[in-house]
């Protein structure tokens, strides 16, 4: 866990999110002989990143992701990214992009009350690319996992574990908005298909592990009976895990995930008598989401909505998504 915290935070600071909402802003020089800097500038695009103040590795190595994929753009873009803790302090931020001069806008709430502000900064000819949870708003392009993919993979993994019977705990976390509702939809949707016998019991959570440990704590309590759990992000499972070792609980033969994190593919092989699962949902999908961005200020065509399919990592294949240099 330090070694987590040490990277995210390492993770952090390469981002410069200072405590005012933290900006990071790039413009870059040009070589020896090159067209002068103010030339050069007038010739890139102006993209801003719209994403989150760092509350969890996920949300850390996505802001990571989409300014080393504006770095990688340098000969074209111009960037500017700000991370907030809400939606007032992101609507400033949007008002400081649009001030700027900001030709698109690659957007990553996690609250709602971005509805207003996005549509004004729509309705003033700037590209929006909403990333991950859904802004609905028309004439916003959208790129995002498969949340409810991911639903549909989880209860169908549980199902070809435990059979069609049995107690299932839902890790349920409304305040991420669209995100949930879509996998918990999936989830549910597809158990009543496939085992409609299975007995579930929602628990609302939050996508970290300090409440995946003790909320999961409590869950245990409650529940003298469970054979699985469907938690949607590898976070908080890795919490719940903490809290079914502690309790010395071994009648638990599953529990799924969702993100990508390095940590929690490493424990997979290690629990021989739970399988553990993660519906991949990679934060570098942000990076297709500042392509998107930069296509359509080229004049292609995007489609409005990109989805990118669910990938399913368990014990068995962990080994193929192991990446060392991977902020998360």
């Amino acid at each position: 866990m330090k070694k987590l915290l040490a990277f995210v935070l390492a993770a952090a600071m390469s981002l410069s999110l200072a405590a005012c909402g933290g900006s990071t802003t790039t413009s870059s020089a040009p070589a020896s002989g090159a067209t002068p800097a103010s030339s050069a500038a007038a010739d890139k695009y102006k993209v801003g990143i719209l994403a989150p103040a760092v509350t969890h590795g996920w949300v850390a190595a996505v802001a990571y992701h989409a300014e080393a994929r504006c770095k990688e753009l340098a000969d074209k873009v111009d960037y500017k990214l700000y991370t907030s803790n809400n939606a007032d302090e992101m609507t400033s931020q949007l008002d400081d992009l649009m001030t700027w001069g900001a030709k698109a806008i690659v957007a990553f709430p996690q609250w709602e009350g971005m509805e207003v502000p996005i549509k004004k900064a729509v309705d003033a000819g700037i590209t929006i690319v909403n990333f991950d949870i859904a802004i609905n708003v028309d004439g916003v392009y959208r790129v995002s996992g498969d949340n409810e993919g991911m639903g549909v993979e989880g209860a169908k993994y549980i199902v070809d574990k435990i059979g069609k019977t049995g107690n299932v705990v839902i890790l349920d976390v409304p305040t991420s908005g669209s995100v949930a509702e879509l996998r918990k939809k999936g989830f549910t949707e597809t158990v009543a298909k496939l085992a409609p016998d299975l007995k579930l019991s929602t628990y609302a959570t939050k996508f970290t592990r300090e409440d995946g440990l003790k909320d999961f704590a409590d869950i245990l309590t409650k529940n003298p009976k469970i054979d699985a759990v469907y938690s949607m992000d590898d976070e908080t499972s890795i919490g719940a895990l903490q809290a079914i070792k502690e309790a010395g609980r071994t009648d638990i033969k599953v529990i799924t995930g969702g993100g990508g994190a390095q940590e929690y593919f490493n424990m997979m092989p290690q629990n021989e008598n739970i399988w553990i699962e993660s519906a991949l949902y990679s934060p570098a999908m942000v990076r297709d989401a500042v392509d998107v961005a930069v296509n359509v200020l080229d004049g292609k065509t995007e489609e409005k909505v990109k989805i990118i399919p669910t990938t399913i990592v368990d014990r068995d294949n962990c080994a193929q998504f192991k990446d060392d240099k991977s902020p998360y």
